[in-house]
């Protein structure tokens, strides 16, 4: 399965509780951290949730 690196560049901060939802179960904590996910279904809708939060990128 593919991969794909999600590394957040925004805050979380005064966004909607389930966008701080999403970026916490995507693994992210903090601005500048780098996670690595298989790209699934499921995955790639989170992402898609918070796309103005985070940049990604084909492992």
């Amino acid at each position: 399965m593919a991969k794909i690196k999600v590394k957040q560049v925004k805050s979380g901060i005064k966004k909607p509780q389930n966008q701080k939802r999403t970026l916490e179960a995507l693994g992210l904590k903090g601005i500048g951290q780098v996670v690595e996910h298989d790209a699934t279904p499921n995955i790639l809708g989170m992402i898609n949730k918070v796309k103005h939060l985070v940049s990604t990128e084909e492992a």
